[in-house]
């Protein structure tokens, strides 16, 4: 039932800017997290920005005032805007979904942003 798939990512030049999508399948927002992780290779996993069942937004400081991640409710799509983007923000890109009552949590199978110098 549930399916996240993202798309959006691609090679850009630093300074520059993408938005992610996630189109979130079987997911119903007001019992579901959303968030984005990325990972470098070579790295761990890690979580940069989440949107609460209320709308809420949290940020990582690395993307804080970069980033803005967003919910479409009707078109269940959760969206990370990208901007000023640095060479370490290079990594795949991964939606997750974390349902509040199951504690089940869903990934997408991610998305490649590459941002050169």
């Amino acid at each position: 039932q549930v399916q996240l798939v993202e798309s959006g990512g691609g090679l850009v030049q630093a300074g520059g800017s993408l938005r992610l999508s996630c189109a979130a399948s079987g997911i119903i927002f007001g019992i579901h997290t959303m968030g984005w992780f990325r990972q470098a290779p070579g790295k761990q996993r890690e979580l940069i920005t989440d949107i609460d069942t209320g709308a809420r937004a949290n940020y990582a400081d690395s993307v804080k005032g970069r980033f803005t991640i967003s919910r479409d409710n009707a078109k269940n799509t959760v969206y990370l805007q990208m901007n000023s983007l640095k060479p370490e923000d290079t990594a795949v890109y991964y939606c997750n979904a974390l349902n509040r009552v199951t504690t089940r949590s869903y990934w997408g199978q991610g998305t490649q942003v590459t941002v050169s110098s």
